[in-house]
């Protein structure tokens, strides 16, 4: 199966499963799910903001038993996928402890400032003005919402007359990443462990567990998935994300154990098939993390001078990467 059209807004998946999917897939713009039946309600992430949030829910309260959530499950610690949770009231909102721990750390009046701020913050703060801050309102996140019931690893929810299991796949994207996979229905919620047709990050790794989290929802063969960004797919959008990955550890090695340092690698490994995908400019953060991984002595990069070597790639090389055609 092919990827699905990607238009704003609810796909019904059938059986009671909703996809919610926020084109184009870029920094910010994420995918949520619901999962119905027989009068309980499960919503699987919630949105960059309380507007975006807001508007979701009232998508969602328009299918059958929509209208009121009982569980949230968040996926993983990127605010774009838990920034909203204090709009979904009444529910109980579940995330590993891990992830859990990593969302406190987060300030939701820093991203808010962004536009009174970024021109103080160097590149860094453009980068960041031009991937998310004109194109979010972070007002109405004064606190976080975070998870009020927490697991580790494993965690299966009854949800009427269906099994909802909570698979923690990280650290990868970030230090815990949780799946939601509804057995009955072959139908995956991967989060951002699944960027389909766009450029990963990789924030916490190691990057040889990405690989591995994407075997295990590759063995579990569903038949809908439903991405973190991007449009929802087949199984093979998930071997595609793999086989990018597989192909940044190899170019990244070998320019490793040449002596390239990490940004020089990071502008000189092809994109080849996947120069396409959406957000080109991440191969910098992961050929660093990739570097990190290989020698813990080397200098380590702030986030801000990540952000700011993206946004130098990305006024140097654009869309399609700077050797996107080797």
């Amino acid at each position: 199966m092919g990827n699905w059209p990607f238009r704003q807004g609810v796909h019904d998946i059938g059986n009671g499963l909703y996809g919610y999917v926020q084109p184009d897939g870029t920094w910010g713009w994420s995918n949520a799910g619901l999962v119905t039946s027989r009068g309980q309600t499960l919503l699987i992430d919630t949105l960059m903001s309380v507007p975006l949030t807001r508007a979701m829910l009232a998508d969602f309260a328009r299918v059958d038993g929509g209208d009121d959530v009982d569980l949230l499950v968040n996926t993983h610690a990127n605010p774009d996928h838990f920034f909203g949770n204090g709009v979904v009231e009444g529910a109980e909102i579940i995330g590993t402890a891990a992830m859990r721990e990593e969302m406190s750390h987060f300030d939701p009046r820093a991203l808010a400032g962004l536009s009174t701020n970024w021109d103080k913050m160097g590149d860094a703060g453009e980068f960041l003005m031009e991937t998310m801050g004109r194109q979010f309102d972070f007002s109405g996140v004064d606190e976080l919402t975070l998870p009020t019931r927490t697991f580790d690893d494993k965690l299966t929810l009854t949800l009427g007359d269906k099994q909802v299991e909570l698979v923690d796949l990280g650290p990868a994207h970030t230090l815990s990443d949780t799946i939601a996979w509804v057995p009955q229905d072959k139908v995956v919620f991967t989060g951002d462990l699944l960027f389909n047709e766009g450029h990963p990050i990789l924030w916490a790794g190691p990057m040889s567990r990405w690989v591995a989290a994407c075997e295990y929802i590759e063995s579990l063969a569903p038949e809908v998935v439903v991405p973190g960004h991007g449009p929802i797919c087949g199984v093979e959008a998930v071997r595609n994300l793999r086989g990018y990955v597989e192909h940044l550890m190899a170019e990244a090695r070998g320019r490793f154990d040449a002596g390239m340092p990490w940004r020089e690698a990071a502008r000189d490994i092809p994109l080849k098939e996947y120069a396409h995908w959406t957000d080109a400019e991440r191969v910098v953060a992961n050929v660093y993390s990739l570097y990190k991984e290989w020698d813990p002595k080397m200098a380590p990069a702030t986030p801000p001078e990540l952000f700011a070597e993206m946004l130098r790639y990305r006024h140097a090389c654009g869309h399609e990467g700077c050797h996107h055609a080797h």
